[in-house]
């Protein structure tokens, strides 16, 4: 039996279709739905394929960049930032300790189930959400749903080796959003230097003057307790002055109500016995 002639031509009036499935699929209609599914779905799975790889290659470099914003409002908030120095340079006369709000003692190189506390490497944020390093409040005016039983604090030294001021990180809800942000302490534990918000999604012109140069200012040799430190917190972000006096008042944002209440809400609960008064007590004894 001979094998069929496949070079034979085919029969007068009839089209032949040749290749395979990708022939077959390209020579269907412009306007065939199948074929304009499997289009949009290819280009789909080729954008989020790119879109993957920038991730993963960029995921470093933001981690930098966030690294330096970081350093930039420490150094800002202390006093020490002028145009044109070197960041990195000046971050490192600082000195970062992993502290334990409960006790007010640093714990650096603390073992915690297996997590080493390095003050170089410690994320606040993600010791908030992790169940072993953080507990949830009950009590929350901040609302900031779990608190995180480590935070990195930083130390700014003269150079004689005393302290000159603490900068301590605070957040908590505004109006649309989480303010996060730093205020430094001068060394005596009560007297604020200033205050300065880093991250944040309030109202343009409104909420988010919180980033006002001027309002910012208004924060420079506040007070936060009474008695020189002994007495009872009374720092307030309001449209009138405290009982305590002007030297407790930070004035409200204008029109901002919403956010200028989470301010004082956050400011009050970090600085309170629930947050960083056990650490400020000893910087107030000299044993920071």
């Amino acid at each position: 039996m001979n094998p069929p002639d496949r070079d034979l031509p085919a029969p007068e009036g009839e089209v032949v279709k040749t290749g395979g499935f990708l022939r077959r699929f390209l020579d269907m209609p412009a306007d065939n739905t199948a074929k304009t599914v499997a289009v949009a779905l290819g280009l789909c799975l080729v954008a989020s394929m790119f879109v993957s790889a920038a991730a993963v290659s960029l995921r470093p470099l933001q981690e930098r960049n966030a690294a330096l914003d970081k350093q930039v409002n420490i150094v800002q908030v202390a006093g020490l930032y002028e145009d044109g120095i070197d960041v990195a340079e000046a971050f490192d006369a600082f000195e970062p300790h992993v502290l334990e709000l409960a006790t007010g003692e640093f714990a650096d190189g603390a073992d915690i189930e297996g997590q080493v506390l390095d003050p170089l490497t410690f994320d606040d944020r993600a010791a908030a959400e992790d169940l072993t390093l953080s507990a949830p409040l009950d009590d929350d005016p901040a609302s900031i749903g779990r608190q995180a039983n480590y935070v990195t604090v930083y130390l700014l030294r003269n150079e004689d080796g005393s302290l000159d001021k603490v900068i301590l990180p605070v957040y908590g809800y505004g109006l649309w959003s989480t303010l996060y942000g730093f205020i430094a302490i001068e060394e005596d534990g009560n007297t604020i230097y200033g205050l300065q918000f880093y991250e944040h999604a309030e109202t343009p012109g409104l909420g988010a003057e919180v980033d006002n140069p001027r309002w910012k200012a208004l924060w420079n040799e506040k007070l936060l307790r009474t008695d020189g430190g002994d007495g009872e917190l009374a720092i307030t972000v309001a449209k009138t002055a405290p009982p305590a006096g002007p030297e407790y008042h930070v004035d409200a944002l204008s029109g901002a109500t919403l956010t200028s209440r989470g301010v004082d809400n956050l400011i009050r609960f970090w600085l309170s016995e629930r947050g960083f008064e056990p650490f400020l007590e000893r910087v107030r004894e000299g044993e920071i």
